[in-house]
């Protein structure tokens, strides 16, 4: 199952990847990504693939 991977110190506090993907994506009160859930199933993986690339600063990626 693809796993969601986040960079927190590359993170810039954006929040594309909230909008995209809200169920997947947070961000905490210091303005960092928070990832809501580490695995994603290949249905929900197009739409929150397409937030992760969605970051200007390229903190997120997703492994299979």
């Amino acid at each position: 199952m693809p796993r969601l991977l986040a960079d927190v110190k590359a993170c810039q506090g954006y929040g594309n990847c909230i909008t995209g993907a809200p169920d997947a994506y947070d961000i905490d009160d210091d303005g960092k990504v928070v990832l809501l859930t580490e695995e994603i199933s290949d249905a929900d993986r197009p739409r929150v693939e397409e937030a992760a690339r969605s970051c200007p600063a390229n903190a997120l990626s997703i492994e299979d």
